[in-house]
């Protein structure tokens, strides 16, 4: 019983708040895909001739909903570390495209 105790608490300590810094990295995509859309082209040849592409395109909810990326960011931020982020978003240099 004592073991599914302890293991019962550490599940628990899994699910607690990260360090602010370590939510700030991890939020910082979600910000920058309410900005605007990103996407990608890529293009690729083999020895053989022949030829292929590619097309990647990234909109989120945020972006349609017409979010500020700040208001994002901080409710990212604070949803995984219980914390305000230390800075804005738009202040960071990822923010700028």
């Amino acid at each position: 019983m004592e073991k599914f105790v302890v293991l019962g608490l550490l599940l628990l300590a899994a699910c607690g708040p990260i360090p602010v810094e370590v939510a700030e990295r991890q939020c910082i995509e979600s910000a920058r895909l309410a900005q605007k859309p990103r996407g990608s082209i890529g293009v690729v040849a083999d020895s053989n001739g022949n030829v292929g592409a590619t097309l990647s395109i990234g909109v989120s909810t945020d972006y349609l909903a017409g979010k500020d990326p700040d208001q994002v960011y901080a409710s990212c931020v604070f949803g995984r570390s219980g914390q305000n982020p230390t800075r804005p978003f738009s202040t960071l240099p990822e923010a700028r495209f």
